[in-house]
């Protein structure tokens, strides 16, 4: 503590130079921490889904093809399975073209014991199997609308001719994907079969009743409708929520890849910036040895400056990241992925980059200067 002192008037001698310094190591910080927490999405996602007990059922040539409303029974028959709801996409907009979020309609019999996880009241349930024009929303859309329970509001239909009113009955907590609506099918029926649009079922999700059934089940329900019009795929939660992730991996990848790119170039920005500063202050150092100072004491305090200045850039990064990503809850709202957050891993790989980029970038040019010998120091200044 008692050359802290002295480590602060030094950065405070050519005081743009350090705020400078301390600025581009804070901006490819906060590059790097936003880019690197975009992967813990997905993750977050999945690791929310590794324990589920439901599985996806949809059609064998992909999310776009529907399937008969005579599975649902035939599914439900399927022994170690103990809920079946149907789902149908519907694909409404709120407000303007940009407002969109995946909003579907879900059978209302056995939506409680589907998803008795999500964190949705006993009573939102009841009202939910009650009031015909019931929805249940996820917390990120209730937030980004500013809804409430209670209130009413009305979709536009973009795949349907017609619009739907809803009554908002409950919110489905974190464990739901934050940016759903659901509401009731049998409502969508009604009002597609006021069109002439015949009902149809884009999905079904099954409930089992314990984790080692699961292969069994989805294995038992494709074989089931292998030979029909709509033969089936089932997957677990977790795999089928896995593959519609798949998509966005090469994406985060090259999102981490950029983000130690930036940290590598700033790095050698900074060792440049340090050597600079160093060479400037030969004759200092030359004098200071001179005067009894140990060469491990001027290494020390030379690593301590760049090491300041290091983690004052991390920590401004970081912040500036974080604030960022929760102000304007930076996601995919069109497709329900969530909220990018920064972990506390994150955070803390980062304040470690910081240092490194401090410690690494001055290491040699003060190594080489705290080693050097006096008079050719002296010198090779005069």
């Amino acid at each position: 503590m008692k050359y802290l002192h002295l480590i602060l008037r030094n950065l405070m001698r050519s005081r743009r130079r350090t705020l400078l310094t301390v600025f581009s190591i804070a901006v490819s910080l906060f590059i790097f921490s936003a880019l690197v927490s975009m992967p813990t999405v997905a993750n977050r996602v999945l690791a929310d889904n590794a324990s589920s007990l439901r599985i996806a059922t949809h059609n064998k040539a992909g999310l776009a093809y529907f399937m008969p409303e005579a599975y649902k029974q035939q599914i439900a028959a399927v022994p170690h399975v103990v809920a079946v709801v149907a789902q149908s996409w519907y694909g409404g907009i709120y407000h303007e073209v940009n407002d969109q979020f995946p909003n579907l309609a879900i059978d209302a019999d056995q939506v409680d014991v589907m998803w008795d996880d999500w964190g949705i009241s006993k009573q939102s349930f009841a009202d939910f199997k009650r009031i015909r024009t019931a929805c249940l929303v996820g917390a990120g859309t209730m937030k980004r609308f500013n809804l409430r329970v209670g209130q009413q509001i009305q979709l536009k239909g973009s795949v349907y001719p017609f619009n739907v009113t809803l009554n908002i009955v409950g919110a489905m907590n974190d464990k739901a994907p934050p940016n759903f609506l659901l509401f009731r099918r049998d409502y969508l029926k009604e009002a597609a079969k006021a069109f002439g649009i015949p009902p149809f079922v884009s999905q079904f999700w099954v409930r089992v009743d314990r984790s080692e059934n699961l292969p069994k089940v989805i294995a038992a329900i494709d074989a089931q409708f292998a030979n029909s019009t709509a033969p089936t795929r089932s997957e677990s939660e977790a795999a089928f929520v896995g593959s519609f992730l798949q998509g966005f991996r090469t994406f985060f990848r090259l999102a981490e890849i950029l983000g130690v790119i930036v940290v590598i170039t700033i790095a050698l920005v900074a060792a440049n910036t340090a050597a600079m500063s160093i060479r400037e202050r030969r004759a200092e150092i030359a004098v200071m040895r001179s005067i009894g100072f140990r060469s491990s004491t001027i290494l020390a305090l030379l690593l301590g400056e760049s090491l300041l200045i290091g983690l004052a850039g991390g920590i401004l990064g970081c912040g500036a990241a974080f604030a960022v990503l929760k102000a304007f809850s930076i996601g995919s709202p069109a497709v329900g992925l969530g909220n990018i957050q920064m972990p506390p891993m994150v955070l803390a790989e980062t304040l470690v980059a910081a240092a490194l980029i401090g410690l690494l970038s001055a290491w040699f040019p003060a190594r080489s200067a705290a080693r050097r010998n006096i008079v050719d120091a002296l010198r090779l200044v005069a």
